[in-house]
């Protein structure tokens, strides 16, 4: 964001010494981008570019470290990012990345951080992520730790794009087009050339097609329209983005922290709105551990010879066997 405000600290800026305390109950976010066609205004950075801004805006106002933007993602779909048929697209298979996006959330998940952002900036990106996420979570890893991941423009409220957007296609179909356009406009217009091109006949949300005519799903690899793109409603989008964002880790809505933390109780002081996670309170409710621990406990000391609550306590038998016998067949038949 071109505010004039500094730079939200980069986490690799740290040295090894330093970055498990200045960590320790902070926010990271971490930019997951792409290298993808963007038509002919617009370059192969834009999912980057855009994760990026986002991940910026976000960590700033969370007072929160930022990491470095994953590169490479999801191959291109033609009917949500154009496809492999322009040239300049670098991906990796979806079972590659699920496994990197895994291995590098395990050892992340390693850091006493407590919340992970993750902003997401690439279409196809999205089940990969999830996916590697919630392998995470089976492992346990993330205990202890919020995690927010999201796409960008999931978090876009419908009234917004119908204020802004009048003929907004869905999101499938809003690549390279006036949404992306626009806020590279904002973000980096030195990267933008004077081309406008629109496509007329967005591509249908959810329908894989073969073999695809790319002439019919998109115009030059852009799937939607560019006219009405402008560096002001690249602004309001990023604004709105990063708003609602920091909404959502603030207010922590769907979270079970939300009932258990101080910080996270509908009933906190007004205008509270904690920035680290390390700002949480102690909780005041006394610790029942003990109290849960003597409910389990038995009620009684255990008698002698080691038989506790629901042993037999009757005094031991110490006849011969056949007596024992015979009596035990006497009772049964008084029975």
């Amino acid at each position: 964001m071109t505010d004039g405000r500094s730079p939200a600290p980069l986490l690799t800026d740290l040295t090894s010494a330093q970055v498990t305390d200045a960590v320790r109950g902070r926010t990271v976010v971490w930019p997951v981008g792409a290298i993808e066609q963007h038509g002919p205004h617009l370059p192969l950075s834009v999912d980057l570019i855009l994760a990026e801004g986002f991940a910026e805006g976000i960590a700033r106002e969370l007072d929160a470290f930022v990491l470095p933007a994953q590169a490479v993602g999801a191959r291109s779909l033609p009917q949500s990012g154009g496809g492999l048929h322009f040239p300049g697209t670098v991906y990796v298979a979806g079972d590659t990345l699920v496994r990197f996006l895994r291995e590098t959330l395990s050892a992340l998940a390693a850091l006493p951080m407590g919340r992970l952002v993750v902003v997401n900036g690439h279409y196809e990106n999205e089940p990969f992520l999830f996916e590697a996420l919630d392998q995470v979570r089976e492992q346990g890893l993330f205990d202890g730790a919020e995690v927010f991941a999201f796409s960008w423009w999931s978090l876009v409220r419908d009234t917004w794009a119908a204020t802004e957007i009048p003929a907004f296609p869905g999101w499938h179909a809003e690549h390279a087009g006036v949404t992306e356009t626009s806020l590279m406009l904002h973000l980096r217009p030195d990267l933008v050339t004077d081309e406008r091109p629109d496509h007329d006949d967005p591509p249908r949300a959810g329908i894989y097609l073969h073999p695809v005519d790319v002439g019919q799903t998109t115009h030059r690899g852009v799937l939607s329209s560019t006219s009405g793109s402008s560096a002001g409603l690249g602004e309001r989008l990023l604004r709105h983005v990063v708003d609602e964002a920091t909404a959502l880790v603030r207010d922590g809505s769907g979270l079970l922290f939300a009932q258990s933390r101080p910080d996270r109780r509908p009933n906190r002081s007004p205008g509270r709105r904690p920035d680290r996670a390390s700002d949480r309170r102690p909780d005041p409710r006394p610790d029942r551990s003990a109290d849960r621990s003597a409910d389990r406990s038995p009620d009684r000391a255990p008698e002698p010879g080691g038989a506790g609550p629901g042993a037999d306590l009757r005094a031991p038998d110490h006849r011969p066997d056949a007596q024992r016998r015979t009596a035990v067949h006497a009772e049964g038949n008084q029975q």
